[in-house]
């Protein structure tokens, strides 16, 4: 068997995440039926992690296990399988790899973004986030900064996950500005469940309530979810990059 890893993008308003799931479409539902049209056998996907409901990815990755050369041309199967795909899917990359090759757990860090847009933009629906009112950024900076290093981030995870700890090592935590827009770049080498999304409503309450920057290291150390700020929507949230020490 040959163990390939597929590089993918993907606008995820009309999917109920990445994860296969009963009674609802999914982004790797779609692409295990693409996958199986052109293999003509039962194709397993696995994902660097799982998006949820609304949210998109500008890259993630996955592997699957072929017989070896039932792929021999990946420019031509990589156009047969975006031509099966659905609009809102694209494959862009398919590579080769070693048998223990794994797209979960090989992966040592990744990226999100959160875009905000203020006043309405009809093109941005879906896409970003509209917010109102006008958020103090260099607050919300200097507390994004007591974000970084290892440290547990149980406080901004969904209740009753099933992982092992919450420990998670946080690289970089900032806001720019980019084209009229607000965005929250965070890397990091594992993220919790709903993290972002919560890490992002907490810093939108220290910028628009006037709280300390400081507030979220009794927020971080309560590892209490209640303490947190509210999970804003999904439709803002972009996974952006997966790394991985044998990839480009």
């Amino acid at each position: 068997m040959q163990r390939f890893f597929l590089e993918l993008c993907y606008d995820g308003t009309r999917y109920h995440g990445w994860q296969v799931q009963d009674n609802a479409v999914s982004v790797q539902q779609r692409l295990n039926e693409a996958l199986q049209t052109i293999l003509r056998t039962t194709v397993e996907t696995i994902g660097a992690g799982r998006t949820d409901t609304g949210v998109h990815a500008k890259q993630l990755f996955v592997h699957f296990d072929v017989e070896e050369n039932q792929i021999r041309d990946q420019t031509r199967f990589l156009h047969a399988l975006n031509s099966l795909l659905p609009a809102d899917i694209a494959a862009q990359r398919l590579l080769a790899l070693h048998p223990d090759a794994h797209a979960r757990f090989d992966a040592t860090a990744r990226s999100y973004e959160y875009r905000i847009h203020f006043g309405k933009d009809p093109f941005l629906l879906n896409k970003s986030w509209q917010l109102r009112e006008q958020p103090d950024v260099t607050k919300m900076n200097d507390a994004a900064r007591y974000l970084l290093g290892k440290q547990d981030f149980g406080c901004f995870s969904k209740s009753n996950t099933q992982v092992f700890t919450n420990i998670c090592t946080v690289t970089r935590a900032e806001w720019i500005v980019e084209q009229g827009q607000l965005v929250f770049h965070i890397s990091a080498d594992r993220f919790l469940r709903n993290m972002v999304r919560a890490i992002v409503g907490t810093l939108l309450d220290i910028g628009l309530k006037n709280k300390p920057a400081a507030s979220i290291v009794d927020v971080i150390n309560s590892q209490d979810r209640s303490k947190a700020g509210t999970s804003v929507p999904a439709h803002g949230l972009y996974l952006t990059r997966v790394i991985y020490p044998y990839i480009d």
